[in-house]
């Protein structure tokens, strides 16, 4: 979900370009930029690997699953760069993901509302751009995501 946040607004919020050749074997990063323990990273010019993910000292994962190693092996030219996302960010993240967790079934409706009392009748779903039209959390946290918009990349 973070680094789908990240790209709706156009913001990876990146402290430290590193480009050159990786090697990524069980799950371990080689050459290691410099990062912290939790501190994100994206991966960029890879065929298995490109996104985002969180660095710990026993691994790597992507934003869903920290805790497992998540990088595929491979030797790949491109660029790690060290992401400094703002904490509030982290956290509007997470309220975004319970969100959409708990409004799943109603964002992939394309409608509305449903009456089936003697005559079956539907409203469909009006403005918004997810899911046929249906409001999403994109449409839903506009207005808080939009302090960290950037126009493009």
């Amino acid at each position: 979900m973070l680094q789908d946040v990240l790209e709706h607004i156009h913001n990876m919020f990146i402290k430290t370009p590193n480009p050159g050749k990786y090697t990524i074997e069980n799950g371990a990063l080689s050459p290691l930029p410099s990062l912290k323990d939790g501190q994100r990273f994206w991966i960029v010019g890879s065929d298995l690997n490109d996104g985002v993910y969180t660095y710990h000292a026993g691994g790597c994962g992507n934003d869903d699953d920290t805790q497992g190693a998540g990088l595929r092996d491979e030797t790949f030219t491109g660029s790690v760069c060290a992401l400094a996302v703002p904490p509030s960010v982290l956290e509007l993240t997470e309220e975004i993901k319970t969100w959409v967790e708990a409004n799943q079934d109603t964002v992939s409706s394309p409608y509305t509302s449903e009456n089936v009392i003697g005559v079956y009748s539907y409203t469909k779903a009006s403005g918004g751009t997810e899911a046929g039209g249906a409001i999403g959390w994109k449409d839903v946290y506009a207005s808080r995501l939009n302090r960290w918009r950037r126009i493009s990349f």
